[in-house]
């Protein structure tokens, strides 16, 4: 078989098995076996590579998300290292990355923590805008701490700063900061069952907010005052930003590129933003 055949084969594959972008993913996945692979589209295929490549097809129809086993994402122009017990990285959240920097952009070697950072992607890619900023990252899970671990080394390794820990102990210590940042667990308890299957192979405790999804939010309230009431960016699920404005009793929320309020900024205590 040749590299175009075993290429179309997976894509029909996947195309039968429902899943939409089964063109750009069947390449992707081919090029995560072997990155020359359009140089030799009409060369046979080696068999250790077409062995790799349909192990990879059947694992992805089965549900596994592609990032998984591709075993990294784009994010903000970066590659972040991603696979089993971490969020995947997605483009909506790069709008708390647009926020940060505009925010940051007149302050002077800045503190900034991002909560609840899963890959770090939110934080840092901030610490690699800001290189004067610092940034610290906590984060509870041990599965997910080894991925922000590996892209901290790769993205911000001079000032990214990681605490292992959760946003709900009330001894957490954290530094005064100019701006919080989180992409929190944010759906509700008993709606995570009706996710595609691809999302429920992710983490639920990235996913899960509790009973009304807002209970992160409420942890984050209890930090943000204990550090003084900075600027805060969040993001949010759709019709929950006006109860995250209520809990914070201020704030204003901004849309994605779906026309969805996806994103809460909290104002600091001394800005006008």
């Amino acid at each position: 078989m040749t590299y175009s055949e075993a290429l179309k084969y997976c894509g029909d594959l996947f195309r039968d098995n429902g899943i939409d972008n089964y063109g750009n993913e069947s390449r992707w996945l081919l090029e995560s076996v072997d990155d020359s692979y359009l140089l030799k589209l009409r060369d046979e295929m080696d068999d250790e590579d077409a062995a790799d490549y349909f192990a990879l097809a059947d694992r992805r129809v089965c549900g596994e998300p592609l990032q998984y086993l591709i075993g990294s994402w784009e994010f903000y122009g970066r590659e972040f290292y991603v696979g089993e017990g971490v969020l995947i990285p997605r483009p909506e959240t790069e709008m708390l990355v647009d926020f940060a920097l505009d925010y940051l952009r007149d302050k002077q070697n800045p503190v900034v923590i991002d909560l609840c950072a899963g890959t770090g992607c939110i934080g840092l890619t901030v610490a690699a805008e800001r290189k004067d900023a610092k940034v610290i990252l906590l984060e509870k899970y041990d599965g997910a701490f080894g991925y922000l671990q590996r892209n901290k080394d790769r993205i911000a390794p001079l000032n990214g700063e990681l605490i292992q820990g959760d946003v709900f102990d009330e001894n957490l210590t954290l530094p005064k900061a100019d701006l919080i940042l989180s992409n929190p667990p944010y759906i509700k308890s008993d709606e995570i069952a009706s996710l595609q299957k691809e999302v429920l192979v992710e983490p639920r405790t990235a996913l899960d907010g509790g009973e009304d999804g807002l209970l992160f939010y409420r942890a984050i309230k209890n930090i943000r005052h204990r550090l003084g009431n900075p600027a805060a960016a969040f993001e949010c699920g759709e019709e929950q930003a006006e109860d995250i404005i209520r809990i914070f009793g201020t704030g204003y929320s901004l849309k994605d590129f779906n026309d969805v309020d996806r994103a809460v900024i909290i104002k600091g205590d001394s800005d006008d933003i």
